[in-house]
């Protein structure tokens, strides 16, 4: 089987192209992974512009298509099907790809499959390791900070969630605090090498509480006050806030986790989305695991963030099922994976 993906929920304009067996077998290949990033457009803003990001889609996305079937070798007669992100993410984004993904497909007479934009990270993992289902997931991002159990493509128990701000949009936050550039997480682990992970003490909320859900709200406030006092003629003042603050966030992962383990035990911890390309985040996701018998699994660094190829094995791993969309499938802002969490709160 051969999917075509598209992916345009946020700042980045990806098409790629994956292959994968015609049996439920995990472990697919990429035969093609192209991504336009659009730092450049946003970096000034210190955020995504929603109206820009839909722009840069809309000017890129015809490129980038061609660019993919070039780099796989393939025409558009060779696919199995196209898969396009249907939602959740900024709107008109998500509107061009998804408009792009019903004109090949209606042009070509293929299957068009519309993937939830964390079901493309929840299962993104499986493209490149043989990981069997059920297992437990972390799904970490700017937008997103969930625990769910995964049972297979639309098969989602949510355990927990984020009750105000997102992980990610807690590195934002600070590194645009201490000046260090946007996207924060990759400036903030860059900026804590070396750094004294305790010299600052920070809020860990909901840290030993019960259940699974997770908030940084405090965190963030902590962080602000914090960085108005940093004294300015201390040059390890920054490192070691950026080490006390991702130690912080590690507590509460493996807090949350390990609570999620014990409620919905699982041979398998799987970590994905952009914040899962932390390196220190994921050592103390190991830990956890271990402790509790399972194996951390996390996609590559380069499927952290966001790409066309977990839309496309997304794609793959539905097209098995024969989880194909009518061409009237409307773009979603909100799409729950777990639509009836909100009646278990």
């Amino acid at each position: 089987m051969r999917v075509l993906g598209i992916e345009t929920s946020c700042d980045e304009t990806a098409v790629a192209v994956v292959e994968g067996a015609a049996g439920a077998e995990p472990v697919g290949r990429i035969l093609s992974n192209t991504v336009y990033s659009q730092l450049t457009e946003h970096r000034r803003f210190g955020g995504v512009v929603p109206e820009i990001a839909a722009r840069a889609h809309l000017e890129r996305i015809d490129g980038l298509v061609a660019q993919a079937l070039d780099e796989a070798g393939v025409g558009l007669a060779d696919l199995d099907a196209i898969a396009a992100t249907g939602g959740p993410g900024l709107i008109g984004g998500v509107m061009v790809g998804v408009m792009t993904g019903k004109a090949l497909a209606f042009a070509h007479d293929k299957p068009f499959i519309a993937v939830n934009h964390l079901e493309g990270h929840a299962l993104s993992v499986r493209l490149t390791e043989p990981v069997e289902f059920p297992y437990l997931l972390l799904l970490v991002s700017g937008g997103h900070c969930q625990l769910l159990t995964v049972r297979g493509p639309g098969d989602f128990t949510r355990l927990g969630t984020t009750i105000d701000d997102a992980a990610g949009e807690c590195f934002d936050k600070t590194a645009k605090l201490l000046g260090l550039g946007f996207p924060g997480g990759p400036a903030v682990e860059r900026a804590a090498v070396g750094g004294d992970p305790r010299r600052f003490a920070l809020p860990r909320p909901m840290w030993r509480k019960p259940g699974c859900d997770f908030s940084f709200s405090g965190l963030k406030t902590a962080v602000r006050q914090t960085v108005e006092k940093l004294p300015a003629d201390d040059p390890r003042a920054v490192a070691d806030l950026c080490a006390s603050f991702q130690r912080t966030v590690g507590d509460v992962f493996a807090d949350r986790c390990a609570n999620a383990l014990a409620r919905a035990p699982s041979s398998t911890l799987v970590v994905a989305g952009g914040v899962a390309a932390n390196v220190y985040l994921r050592g103390r996701l190991e830990e956890v695991a271990a402790a509790h018998g399972a194996k951390l699994v996390a996609p590559p660094v380069r499927l952290c963030t966001d790409n066309g190829a977990m839309i496309a094995w997304a794609g793959v791993e539905r097209l098995r099922l024969g989880q194909v969309d009518a061409l009237d499938f409307r773009p979603r802002p909100r799409w729950p994976l777990d639509p009836a969490a909100a009646n278990r709160m």
